[in-house]
């Protein structure tokens, strides 16, 4: 396999960064969740970062008000409630305190990192008061409203870790203001198009009962089942041959422990920790490991990050998912809702076959990217405290042919893949055929270093073949980057 020079590959355009906004509602998965997130800040424009509520936290007015939650779930579990599991709104700044202690470290390995500074004033309360609370024009939804008016047109990436209240009351303002003027329609469609939605479930009833109606062009991407591959229910969900890599064994070492004040307030199982304002967190407590609600556990066992795929989905990794959510990538893969081409869901047109069981899977499409995502997070974690020379740094692929290629039925099609690593290490190649996301499958066949595709012979014109090519260095932790090439029929 030839190898090409680092600065040849580094000489590929460079396109700008996905814009995003992030609204949580400060959950112990969230804050896991948030961790892991800043470890990726290079990698996409955060331009908010925004405390909301939901149907399991919320802040309480104040004035002794009960609340009882619209969704069923949480109504039959607490009834009428003045305030829920409120872990306030100081979190987040605690977070950037510590990220801005590892900063000048992280910054050796990527000079994208952005500043404490300017991650500070990212940071505004939105709608906190009550699940689902969107009458209150907030510091957060004022500040959601005003990027989504502003004049750069590309999208923003509204990420819903909890409920979607504040984004919804900062697109009623929208509405409010503009729905009477002569340039409503336009200025409709400027944000229908901007404004892209990643949602973890339905955490308060926003979004079907307000934006879906009123902006129903806006585009969702609506993960309601993969996410729980990635969050508590992990054991259950999770490959055998992934468990591991989310284990104590694994996570305390090369992640939590001496990698730095920031990964020091990851919560895991067993570590003794505390989240405020939050009687339910009871995961650290070491006397509670076993048959808890889960499982049993070991200590620093993963607990949850059930929000990290709504911000994986901007990671680009070579998998092309950003702009093509049936493409599949690190945040799960989605498929059209029946009815709505707005709406993007992880039904089971979304499945992928999951080869330990034998049977297709909608966990497997999150799952089977879990492995290479948990060595990248143990490399970032290397990030906070070593060097350049001591830490490891992802590999690169550049296929000759391009990512986007033609093709007839029954044609055989050579793909020269070329390599690079900034640390020099070996690259050890590997090519699959992702038939869920295309057409179909294609034969693939990889022979030092070349790659030959063989297109089905009664595939049709418009029919598409993924090919992914994946390379991981021989680096530790070590770490895999992709290319997808798709080939279509003409």
């Amino acid at each position: 396999m030839k190898k090409i020079l680092l600065l040849l590959l580094l000489s590929a355009p460079l396109f700008a960064q996905p814009r995003t906004i992030v609204t949580t509602d400060g959950e112990i998965d969230d804050v896991d969740t948030f961790i892991r997130m800043l470890l990726y800040s290079n990698e996409y424009q955060l331009e908010g970062l925004v405390y909301s509520s939901s149907m399991w936290h919320y802040k309480g007015d104040g004035k002794g008000t009960k609340f009882t939650s619209e969704m069923e779930m949480t109504r039959k579990m607490y009834g009428a409630k003045t305030d829920l599991r409120w872990p306030g709104v100081q979190w987040i700044q605690d977070l950037l305190k510590a990220y801005g202690q590892v900063h000048p470290n992280l910054i050796l390995h990527d000079k994208n990192y952005p500043s404490p500074a300017y991650l500070n004033s990212l940071v505004k309360v939105g709608n906190i008061d009550f699940e689902g609370e969107m009458e209150q024009v907030t510091e957060g939804s004022e500040w959601i409203k005003a990027k989504l008016l502003d004049n750069d047109p590309e999208p923003i990436y509204l990420q819903a870790w909890g409920g979607t209240n504040t984004i919804a009351r900062a697109l009623k303002s929208i509405e409010e203001q503009y729905a009477s003027e002569k340039n409503w329609p336009s200025i409709k469609e400027k944000i229908s198009r901007k404004a892209i939605i990643y949602t973890v479930m339905d955490q308060d009833a926003t979004l079907k009962n307000y934006i879906g109606g009123h902006w129903p062009q806006i585009r969702v991407f609506y993960n309601a089942q993969q996410f729980a591959s990635f969050a508590y229910p992990w054991k259950r969900v999770m490959p055998k041959a992934t468990q591991p890599y989310f284990e104590g064994t694994y996570m305390g070492p090369k992640i939590i422990q001496n990698h730095g004040p920031l990964l020091k307030m990851y919560y895991a199982y067993g570590d003794g920790q505390k989240q405020p304002g939050d009687d339910e967190h009871i995961h650290g407590d070491p006397t509670k490991l076993k048959d808890a609600q889960w499982g049993s556990f070991q200590p620093f066992d993963f607990i949850s990050e059930g929000d990290s795929p709504a911000f994986l989905h901007l990671v680009d990794v070579g998998l092309n998912n950003l702009n093509n959510p049936s493409y599949g990538g690190w945040g799960g893969r989605f498929a059209l809702a029946e009815g709505n081409p707005y709406r993007f869901e992880d039904n089971e047109k979304a499945a992928d076959f999951n080869p330990e069981t034998g049977k297709l899977d909608i966990s497997y499409s999150q799952t089977r990217w879990l492995i290479a995502a948990q060595e990248d997070f143990a490399a970032r974690a290397d990030w906070c405290v070593k060097s350049y020379k001591e830490a490891n740094h992802a590999p690169q692929i550049l296929v000759k042919e391009g990512t986007s290629i033609t093709a007839k039925a029954g044609d055989q099609i050579a793909l020269h893949v070329t390599t690079g690593d900034p640390d020099g290490n070996a690259v050890k190649l590997k090519v699959w055929p992702y038939s869920e996301a295309g057409s179909g499958k294609a034969e693939v066949t990889l022979k030092d270093g070349n790659i030959t595709v063989k297109i089905p012979a009664d595939a049709k014109k418009g029919d598409t073949f993924h090919v992914v090519v994946e390379g991981t260095d021989s680096g530790s932790p070590a770490l895999t980057r992709y290319k997808r090439v798709v080939i279509t029929i003409n």
